[in-house]
């Protein structure tokens, strides 16, 4: 629980200072990790109150930019809650180190999140250049829909982030198993990282379960398990992983099986949708 705004930069600082000190590229936070700020709301409905907390996500993004270049590593910054006009969204931002901002959105809103914070689904679905290669980002639902991920391994995707929110070890379990199965499907890494934690003064958030890790694809030049590392469950911690991009080449041509290049194109395709954004 933080006393107020600032004390949660001071905690974000935290993490990218102790994280850029081991030189990573790359570093993930959770989905709504400023739910604590919430508190101050509490006297609002639901609604009001995640419209509420929208009102440090401008602030917010401007810290993180910040962070990315004082500290040379690219941030996904997890997500926040935005207003576009009468819309709630579920967003976040890859801010890059050289000072660059891209969006990404939210697209499947859980049951909950319509009903008590009135959030709507984005439309947008994009990989990310980065000076590591191609990215994707999947706020927590959206990585159970297999569809998703997919689209964006057809455009070079390597890395596949999934900042997450879960309250119980049942919802856990549906984040993790799911992108599993999306590393294995994709030949991609998968991220995942999730707040731990109860926030007793926080109504409509009161306990979270999470353990993040990092998966890999399932053959001989990954670990067995497919797991490359994963924290301690429901602690709080910093993970630190180095993956090999080359692997994913070796195996994309020479994998004991190779589910890119194996799909039976002549019987299926998954195609995308061109819509308007709601950014």
């Amino acid at each position: 629980m933080f006393k107020d705004y600032d004390s949660l930069v001071e905690q974000i600082e935290f993490f990218v200072d102790a994280v850029s000190d081991y030189q990573s590229d790359f570093i993930l936070f959770p989905e709504l990790f400023n739910a604590p700020l919430m508190a101050q709301f509490n006297h609002l409905n639901e609604a009001e109150a995640i419209r509420g907390l929208s009102s440090y996500t401008d602030r917010l993004l401007e810290t993180f930019r910040n962070f990315a270049i004082n500290y040379n590593i690219n941030i996904i910054t997890g997500s926040m809650p935005q207003a576009v006009g009468e819309h709630m969204y579920n967003v976040g931002f890859l801010c890059r180190r050289d000072g660059s901002v891209e969006r990404y959105e939210k697209l499947h809103i859980t049951p909950a999140e319509q009903s008590a914070w009135g959030i709507k689904g984005g439309s947008q679905l994009k990989t990310f250049d980065t000076d590591c290669g191609k990215i994707g980002v999947l706020i927590c639902y959206d990585v159970e829909f297999p569809e998703l991920p997919r689209l964006l391994a057809e455009d070079g995707m390597k890395i596949l982030f999934v900042p997450f929110m879960t309250d119980t070890q049942n919802g856990y379990s549906r984040v993790r198993i799911c992108a599993q199965a999306r590393a294995v499907e994709n030949e991609c890494y998968v991220a995942v990282a999730g707040s731990v934690g109860n926030l007793p003064k926080v109504n409509n958030m009161d306990i979270q379960y999470s353990q993040s890790a990092v998966f890999t694809p399932s053959d001989f030049a990954f670990p067995v398990n497919g797991i490359k590392a994963e924290a301690t469950p429901n602690t709080e911690s910093t993970l630190l992983v180095d993956v090999d991009l080359d692997l994913l080449k070796e195996l994309h041509s020479f994998g004991s099986v190779r589910n890119m290049k194996d799909r039976r194109l002549d019987l299926y395709a998954i195609k995308r949708k061109n819509i308007k954004t709601s950014s």
